[in-house]
């Protein structure tokens, strides 16, 4: 693998695994503010953002060796409505500035593994993004995220607000691969 593509992923992979810790306090936060639903938000984040972490990490199998990997992202614990609010940053981050820029190069480096892996996170961020804003928007309207099932493709992270699918629109997986939350 070359050595640009490898460090995007070992970044892609810290990030996320960051990701996951960071929305998992902060599920126990919301959880504290009598905020159940957006519990279940991060909690079911939580879980995608470890399967991007894993699939990320898989694809970097024949690339062993020490790597310092670090992360930028909001950071602490505050109110709910901020973590919405880092979690909803983080999430653009990733869609509009990282994820295209590491899937361009690992086009450029015919990396066909790692743009699979990126596509599919870049996909479910966006979705991610989505939820937190409309989260956002009910704690701060003195509410709660909507009581509707949030289902995670256990195979490629995507995520769905609602019905689950049949199949997994982006891996193909079936209705049975999801984790509902």
């Amino acid at each position: 693998m070359h050595e640009m593509t490898a460090s995007n992923l070992r970044s892609s992979y810290g990030g996320e695994s960051m990701a996951a810790m960071r929305y998992t306090v902060w599920a126990s936060k919301a959880g504290n503010e009598n905020l159940p639903n957006v519990q279940r938000l991060f909690r079911a984040t939580a879980h995608s953002e470890q399967i991007h972490a894993w699939n990320h990490f898989t694809q970097l199998a024949n690339v062993p060796g020490n790597a310092t990997v670090t992360a930028g992202a909001g950071f602490g614990l505050a109110k709910t409505v901020d973590h919405l609010e880092w979690a909803a940053g983080g999430e653009g981050f990733e869609i509009d500035e990282m994820y295209p820029m590491y899937i361009l190069a690992a086009e450029a480096q015919g990396e066909k593994g790692a743009v699979n892996s990126m596509k599919k996170a870049l996909e479910a961020e966006k979705v991610h993004l989505a939820l937190f804003r409309k989260a956002k928007a009910a704690v701060e309207a003195g509410g709660d995220f909507e009581d509707t099932p949030i289902h995670v493709c256990d195979v490629c992270g995507f995520t769905m607000h609602g019905d689950a699918p049949d199949e997994c629109p982006l891996c193909g997986a079936k209705k049975a691969d999801f984790i509902t939350f």
